[in-house]
């Protein structure tokens, strides 16, 4: 193994949520009166954290989302999850394989840490994550596109940055990655490869990464 640390985000690489989250995401915009479909969801919103998706309401159309809005998109994602969530096929072997090998790996997410928690408890893969492996936006000031929670993923792992590999399928996480000196390998498995062009590989099958990490 090339690296000494794997990196990987968790929506849409781990756990199959962004179908779910964006089809809630756009549902609820709309029903608060910011007409968005699923796709512009997919385009606008994938891999940002909820201070993000604030921001860009706000910058769009002058208003604010309502104080509850983060409470009720989780809840209702939630409930979403325990009825339809699934790991991205292949995804267990993969982490299987790499604590077989005794490659240290971690996740760093947008999400908060009860989302990610709830997305691995649901689909079996909390097995392979103890609470030292879990990082997310809430740990840090800033999130994707900035560098700062891969950063500080690496820095709680104890390892330098330029021996880390990211697995990322969003555009912001992928500008994080990058930004913060690692190499990075795009899962373009419902993200277009053009999307992830910053990417030093693309893969579309998650079998694939063990070996193109070896």
């Amino acid at each position: 193994m090339r690296y000494d640390l794997v990196i990987f985000d968790n929506d849409g690489v781990l756990v199959d949520s962004e179908p779910i989250s964006n089809r809630l995401l756009a549902a609820y915009l709309t029903e608060l009166g910011h007409p968005t479909s699923y796709e512009e969801s997919i385009r606008d919103y994938m891999g940002s954290a909820m201070h993000r998706i604030h921001e860009l309401v706000l910058e769009r159309t002058g208003q604010r989302l309502p104080e509850s809005f983060d409470d009720v998109f989780h809840a209702r994602v939630f409930a979403a999850f325990e009825q339809e969530l699934v790991a991205v096929a292949g995804a267990s072997e993969v982490l299987e394989k790499l604590a077989a090998d005794g490659v240290p790996y971690c996740v760093a997410s947008s999400g908060s840490h009860e989302r990610i928690r709830v997305g691995h408890r649901t689909t079996g893969l909390d097995r392979w994550f103890d609470d030292g492996r879990i990082f997310s936006s809430q740990d840090v000031g800033r999130g994707k596109p900035a560098p700062d929670l891969f950063l500080y993923a690496a820095e709680r792992m104890r390892v330098p940055p330029e021996r880390c590999a990211v697995v990322e399928d969003s555009p912001l996480g992928v500008q994080a990655a990058v930004a913060a000196g690692m190499d990075v390998y795009g899962f373009t498995a419902m993200t277009p490869a053009e999307k992830l062009a910053g990417a030093d590989r693309l893969f579309s099958d998650m079998g694939e990464l063990t070996g193109l990490l070896a």
